[in-house]
């Protein structure tokens, strides 16, 4: 398997480069050669695949040999080790219940993934591996939890001060170990951009070995193609086209859905679903792109400004808005409308939604007016106990907390405080891992 950079097509590096290096040097993202279209016999016998069969199918298909299958077999049994049912709320609706594993987020399916392949490759290298993650959530617990303890790698996962969940924050902030949390003292773009800075950095890339597991990271996205054919196959055989809603923050879970598609996973459409944080649904209504400063909102996750993964999403369609906006139609709600979503679907369906579905079922809702008869899957992202005060209190209710996340309330918080000046970070990065 050979991959590319977003602004450099013609030259080519391995996976485990790709891997180890997270981002190329030009300040593009990766992107596979070429997104291999699996068989007709795969499709036809889907529904008989377990879900780590599917992986392993994708797998072998787009890494074309770079991993020995007995090997890619093993990554695989060892990172789906939990389920991603669908449940149906009516005919036309189904949610995708991603929050089934060790982080309660659909992060951890890429997180795990990516921490079993990065062991792999970095077997007998005496040299340690720093893993710089930005998390506007859900991404850094799962990282955590992916990691945690894996020997000859350290994670160094940054947040926004304030702007994550209390039990979000328990997840990044609690573990030790190999583990640091960083505290930022502004958004989850600033944590963004002091990430993408540090491997820029030719003082900080020639002193530490750094790599990144943020969805810029291609080994985040492969996994996360997963269950768009492990949700296909459990949906209902008739006629009706099928459209995923996908709440949206940084485009990489839409993104591994694109890749899906183009393997031959016939998608009917994709939504992408946002909050007031709209800067892609305004793209695929105008044809400008405007990143901007993200506000904060109820469904955190989502506030980005300025999604890395767009680049990939532009890639794949050679930069054609008639051609994406065909593909993606988007829609963002406020914080009024997602708590009137949550209200809804729980008196109706009895479903308990996180404030990320809730804008999932109000996109969903939006699109299926003007697209009658269509088969709509909500991707839930999180489970809803992460977001407690939040839902109980919209709700009126109480929600049970899985024990593996009860716990983290008794733990005590360790994290580091910083600005957001780029000189401050890597002076501490220079002094903590040089």
């Amino acid at each position: 398997m050979r991959l590319y950079s977003t602004r450099n097509p013609s030259s080519f590096v391995s996976l485990e480069e790709a891997v180890f290096k997270g981002l190329p040097d030009d300040n593009g993202l990766f992107m596979p050669e070429y997104i291999p279209q699996l068989p007709d016999s795969f499709f036809e016998r889907l529904k008989d695949y377990s879900f780590q069969e599917i992986g392993l199918e994708v797998c072998r298909h787009l890494f074309n040999g770079a991993i020995p299958e007995n090997d890619l077999r093993a990554i695989i049994e060892k990172s789906i080790t939990f389920p991603a049912p669908v449940v149906k709320l009516d005919d036309e609706t189904y949610v995708l219940e991603l929050f089934h594993g060790p982080s309660l987020a659909f992060k951890d399916f890429g997180a795990r993934f990516m921490a079993r392949l990065m062991s792999y490759f970095n077997k007998g290298n005496g040299r340690e591996l720093v893993i710089l993650v930005a998390t506007s959530g859900d991404t850094g617990g799962a990282v955590a939890a992916g990691f945690y303890k894996t020997p000859g790698i350290r994670v160094v996962i940054l947040y926004p001060s304030g702007k994550v969940s209390y039990l979000q924050e328990k997840q990044l902030t609690t573990l030790g170990e190999n583990i640091t949390a960083v505290e930022i003292d502004g958004t989850f773009d600033d944590c963004q951009a002091l990430v993408k800075k540090a491997f820029l950095d030719k003082d900080l890339t020639g002193n530490i070995r750094l790599s990144s597991a943020n969805s810029i990271n291609i080994a985040r996205l492969v996994p996360q193609s997963f269950y768009y054919f492990e949700a296909y196959k459990q949906l209902p055989s008739d006629k009706k086209p099928v459209v995923f809603c996908i709440p949206s923050g940084n485009f990489g879970n839409l993104t591994a859905g694109i890749f899906a598609k183009k393997m031959g996973l016939p998608v009917h459409q994709f939504i992408a679903a946002t909050n007031i944080n709209d800067v892609v649904p305004m793209y695929l209504s105008t044809g400008e792109f405007t990143p901007r400063p993200s506000a904060p909102t109820l469904s955190n996750a989502m506030d980005v400004g300025n999604p890395s993964n767009f680049t990939r999403i532009l890639d794949m369609y050679c930069s054609t808005w008639n051609n994406i906006k065909e593909d993606i139609k988007g829609y963002a709600f406020n914080d009024q409308q997602t708590e009137d979503a949550m209200r809804r679907t729980f008196q109706v369906h009895g479903y308990v939604l996180d404030p990320h579905g809730a804008v999932g079922v109000l996109a969903l809702e939006a699109f299926q007016v003007e697209n009658p008869r269509t088969k709509g899957v909500i991707l839930e992202t999180a489970h809803p106990s992460k977001f407690l005060p939040d839902v109980e209190r919209i709700l009126n209710c109480k929600i049970d907390v899985p024990k593996r996340l009860a716990i983290l309330s008794k733990k005590e918080k360790h994290s580091v405080p910083m600005g957001i000046a780029f000189d401050q970070f890597k002076a501490w990065l220079l002094d903590a891992y040089q």
